[in-house]
């Protein structure tokens, strides 16, 4: 290419053809970025709120845990994936190494403690604001934990959002234990790594102008939906 010009001129192009390597490439990387952040929002949500509601001995420990894994670094997942899958492994026996699974199982780890982390954050400060009214009602804590996460629905998508955009953004930890192979565990994030080391701008391009959309449109939804339930339910 002869100009950053023509290269974004390319990527546009590519994204407007719809061409199949690129649509095939964002396909895996939402389709592995979706599944984990459901994994995490399974594990994670739950887990947060039922520590903010709950004293037990080692709360706090657990608190600072929680929050330091929100700063894990991904290669250290990768690895650490790529151990327990590897044929001498625990986990080899699967033979799941090098496939989208085990990218949705390093991206899960890497979501899990911040959906975690947030929630507490947000479930606790509710739970401070309305525990005596809850009580009132006959409310245990085992049940205050749930009840809390439906009412707070809205402010959590924000969480979920925080998660969905790790996720997609990953390279280290889907680099290990995918293997970045073509037309197998090729994502967008190892896709614009791999293209901008081989000069090929245009495909790098056109999936940084997708993944940027996601992520733009994703938001944007997300602060609709917050707006619009605070109209709603003041």
């Amino acid at each position: 290419m002869n100009s950053v010009a023509d290269a974004a001129g390319a990527a546009f192009g590519l994204i407007v053809v719809a061409d199949p390597k690129l649509v095939g490439i964002v396909l895996l990387s939402l389709r592995v970025s979706v599944t984990a952040v459901l994994i995490g929002c399974v594990v994670g949500l739950p887990l947060g709120a039922a520590i903010a509601v709950n004293e037990f001995r080692g709360r706090r420990a657990l608190i600072v845990i929680l929050n330091s894994l929100m700063g894990l670094p991904s290669v250290v997942v990768g690895l650490v994936v790529y151990l327990l899958l590897s044929r001498a492994g625990p986990l080899g026996a699967l033979g799941i190494l090098f496939t989208p699974t085990a990218m949705v199982i390093a991206q899960s780890i890497l979501i899990t403690p911040t959906l975690a982390a947030l929630s507490r954050q947000v479930v606790g400060d509710a739970w401070q604001e309305y525990r005596e009214q809850l009580r009132s009602l006959g409310e245990t804590r085992l049940g205050a934990a749930p009840t809390l996460l439906w009412d707070l629905r809205f402010s959590l998508v924000t969480i979920v959002l925080a998660g969905f955009g790790r996720a997609a953004s990953e390279v280290g930890a889907v680099m290990i234990v995918g293997g970045n192979i073509d037309g197998v565990t090729r994502v967008m994030t190892t896709t614009i790594a791999l293209e901008t080391s081989k000069g090929d701008l245009p495909l790098a391009l056109g999936l940084g102008f997708i993944l940027l959309f996601i992520v733009l449109a994703l938001n944007a939804c997300a602060y609709v939906i917050k707006e619009t339930a605070q109209r709603r339910y003041g």
